[in-house]
């Protein structure tokens, strides 16, 4: 073994090892005297805690290689106190109390585990992770685009590929909401924050695929979040030069009702003026979420989840230089604004809910939840722009500027969109287990209002003259034969539309866990069934119904090797959102179906042993078969639909993921990635499709600095291999296919921990009461890498070609942070 300082810095030089969190779980289920599961039992241990669910079931994050007690307490039953319990790094342990009449002591216990095996193809991460993790827009999204299978080439946005998919393809769920993305936001820089906050989360499950019928109908991905209920009073503060927010947890006496209130500010202005185009920019992006919970009886209990957010992004550029081409022809673009824009996003939204539990084995529950949005797009820019060589001599006091323009034009955009969207649910869901059996069942109601205004174009200018649009029936044949016309924009929509859809959705499934002779199996079959109706000014209405049959199974051998099998294989049918029911001109299209894929799936999950030390390797294979498919461009964050059903598509790949303590005492993970998805649209041939990523590497790594523990070290990098999206919006990817450039970034963070979980004082001390409190500094993009997420395409007036001018994103950004909690 290599000393710990060659170690420490091999990893940080080359950076393809991972990130760790110095934790462990305990996990199980609390029973009460007839061996029944047991609901809102507190868990505690040292100054953390959780409650057990309806079926009994808790997951309560320890602290790694230290000794706990953790405290099961109940009204009407007597503690459980499990004393001296110590936990290696990454180490799940089952530990499944019985409540009875008096007080029981359990004797410490050390375990060497080495991991809860996912059966449902579920991957769970721990919260405190992300949390820690660096990032430019830090949060569970973040930590996400570390995962295989999953990549997005910008990192101020918090949107996601999964496996082939679109943002529009991936299910988000909080505390059972669904949780609905902004429609018109094209930029990442405008977006701010994330739906999800990351101090209010207790669970984070993800699933890139093969997912059960009772997780919807998208066509991609499931990420269900849950928010903690808390067990005791808090408040954390923290803060950075991007934002700062505050969460406050507290308990009534009586121990029935709980509070989580979490709010948050942020700006991207740190990030935008790192980039080429100078600006004054006013970003503000605000965000309130409180979730309230009141225990009415043991049977009956109600939570209600209220969020209030609104992105205010302002924005007047100045000016621009570019520098691009090759060492033998360099190039610049140089641009100067007029105008400015304005973009505000504002959403509602409350949920309640009501579970009833008539006796132990059943649980039902009935959720209503409204959401509502107002989307503002108002913008005027005026952009000058030359395009021309670079002066290189070394000598020349001119180095670096433009000598010789090759173009001189402008462009003018204008745009005033409004979009206004009303989203209503009620949803009823129900569980029934008994004997190793689990029977689940739901049926929801959605109706969506949407109405929208949308004014936009976009005219070009040539020394004098307008540039129209490249449509096949536009003849020049100027000076001989004069043009009449009107003057149009080179790129416009102006369309006005209203638009109702109804959704009937239902699903019923049967899982199990048992024995096949001396292996162990899981199984799971489920069936959805969706009906759907839009409705609208000036078009039928059109409807359609829908089915989405889906199985699981997993098998356990009894052999020597830690391995378990997983398969599954299933249908998904996604009808459409109003963004897929708009063409590229604003137009609504009501012919628009369901887009429909058959998901198979073949996974493995091996845990082993190395240096003493507990890895688990994770690996799936996919094939998505992909039918009715919805074609669409992407610019930024921006997705237009071609709004058809003209195509069919296909996706293919590999992913594996390795984690384990690569280190002594943390856990680390490496994820790799390989993905293929083209798609056929009315039969020209098979071309690559807008996600079409290949290759993705991220690795996630954690360290402390032996001679001073506290002072901790985290770095994640990701390296994807270019999407295509680098051609003219206009063009038809038939006739031009551009790649972007490879995304590669790396991320650190160093900070000093004051006070935590194992690091206390005593009273008197001015940190007494702090429970954490923490100190650093976060270095964004560390090798300054340029990356590009589109391309503005100019003309060369001699020669008539267009180069692809890339708009790079963030630099290398230094931000300072504080966290602190009591």
């Amino acid at each position: 073994m290599a000393p710990r300082k060659t170690i420490f810095f091999s990893f940080f030089l080359i950076c393809l090892y991972t990130s760790w969190s110095q934790t462990a779980t305990l996990t199980g289920v609390v029973l009460d005297g007839q061996d029944q599961p047991l609901p809102n039992v507190n868990v505690k241990a040292n100054e953390d805690g959780t409650t057990t669910d309806e079926n009994g079931f808790y997951l309560l994050q320890l602290v790694a290689d230290t000794e706990t007690t953790v405290i099961f307490s109940h009204i009407g039953h007597k503690d459980v106190v499990l004393q001296a319990l110590i936990l290696n790094t990454n180490e799940t342990f089952e530990f499944n109390p019985v409540m009875d009449t008096e007080t029981v002591q359990i004797d410490g216990v050390e375990v060497a585990a080495t991991g809860e095996k996912s059966v449902e193809g579920i991957i769970t991460i721990a919260p405190e992770l992300v949390r820690k993790i660096p990032g430019a827009n830090a949060g569970v999204e973040n930590v996400l685009k570390l995962l295989p299978g999953v990549s997005f080439n910008n990192e101020l946005s918090t949107q996601y590929n999964v496996r082939g998919g679109n943002f529009d393809e991936n299910l988000v769920y909080v505390n059972g909401i669904e949780v609905y993305r902004p429609f018109l936001v094209r930029s990442a820089q405008q977006e701010g924050l994330s739906f999800v906050n990351s101090t209010m989360v207790e669970k984070l499950d993800f699933s890139a695929g093969g997912f059960q019928a009772k997780y919807g109908d998208k066509l991609s991905s499931v990420l269900d979040i849950g928010y903690k209920t808390p067990t005791s009073f808090g408040l954390q503060v923290e803060g950075s030069l991007l934002g700062a927010g505050a969460t406050l947890q507290s308990l009534s006496k009586e121990k029935n009702f709980t509070s989580l209130t979490g709010i948050r500010y942020r700006t991207n202005a740190l990030f935008v003026n790192s980039q080429q185009t100078q600006t004054n920019v006013k970003p503000s992006f605000f965000d309130a979420q409180s979730y309230l919970t009141y225990q009415l009886s043991e049977k009956i209990r109600f939570n209600l989840l209220g969020t209030y957010s609104i992105n205010d992004y302002e924005n007047q550029p100045l000016n621009r230089q570019t520098n691009f081409g090759t060492i033998t022809a360099p190039r610049a673009l140089l641009v100067a604004y007029e105008g400015n824009e304005n973009n505000r996003y504002e959403t509602q939204s409350v949920a309640v809910k009501g579970d009833y539990r008539p006796n132990d084995e059943t649980l039902l529950s009935l959720t209503s939840s409204v959401y509502h949005a107002i989307e503002e797009e108002f913008s005027d820019i005026i952009a000058s722009y030359e395009l021309g060589e670079v002066e290189t001599n070394l000598g020349n006091e001119n180095l670096g500027e433009v000598t010789n323009s090759r173009g001189l034009g402008s462009e003018i955009s204008r745009a005033r969109n409004e979009l206004d969207v009303l989203i209503l649910n009620l949803t009823h869901q129900g569980k029934h287990s008994h004997n190793g059996k689990l029977l689940e069942w739901g049926i929801r109601y959605s109706h969506e209002d949407v109405r929208d205004q949308l004014r936009e174009a976009t005219f070009l200018d040539s020394a004098g003259f307008f540039v129209r649009p490249p449509n096949a029936g536009f003849i020049n044949n100027q000076p001989e034969e004069p043009f009449e016309g009107d003057l149009v924009p080179f790129e416009g929509a102006r369309a006005t539309n209203f638009t109702k859809t109804d959704r009937l959705s239902a699903y019923f499934q049967f899982g199990r866990q048992t024995q096949w002779g001396i292996h162990e199996i899981y199984y799971n079959a489920g069936l959805r069934a969706q009906f759907w109706s839009l409705s609208g000014e000036g078009f039928e209405t059109n409807s359609q119904f829908l089915f989405s049959p889906r199985v699981q199974f997993a098998i356990k051998p009894d052999w020597k090797k830690d391995l378990l099998f997983r398969f599954a294989v299933g249908s998904y049918q996604q009808p459409p959102l109003y963004r897929e029911l708009r063409n590229s001109s604003g137009a609504i299209n009501p012919q628009v179906e369901a887009q429909r894929s058959i998901h198979y799936i073949l996974g493995n999950e091996y845990s082993f042993t190395l240096w003493n030390r507990p890895f688990r390797l994770t690996s799936e294979a996919y094939y998505k078969n992909l039918t009715n498919v919805n074609t669409y461009t992407v610019e930024d964050v921006r997705i237009r639909y071609v709004a058809n059903n003209n195509a069919k598509a296909y996706v293919y790949g590999i992913d594996f993921r390795l984690n384990g303590t690569f280190v002594p005492g943390a856990e680390s993970w490496v994820s790799l990635g390989y993905l293929r998805t083209e798609e056929n649209s009315e039969n020209r041939g098979y071309i690559s499709r807008p996600t079409d990523q290949r290759l993705k590497l991220a690795v996630l790594f954690q360290d402390y600095v032996a001679t001073i523990p506290d002072l901790k070290l985290y770095m994640n990098l990701v390296y994807n291999t270019g999407v295509p999206g680098g051609s003219p919006s206009y063009a038809d990817p038939y006739d031009f296919q551009n790649r972007l450039r490879d995304y590669r970034r790396v991320d650190l963070g160093i900070s000093y921990i004051f006070a935590d979980r194992k690091k206390t004082y005593p009273e008197g001390h001015w940190l007494h009461k702090t429970k954490e409190l923490s100190i650093g500094f976060e270095i964004f993009n560390l090798f300054n890498n340029q990356n590009s997420i589109t391309n503005t395409w100019v003309r060369d007036v001699d020669s008539q070609n267009q180069f692809a001018v890339p708009n790079f994103l963030t630099s290398r950004v230094l931000n300072l942070k504080l966290n602190m909690r009591f």
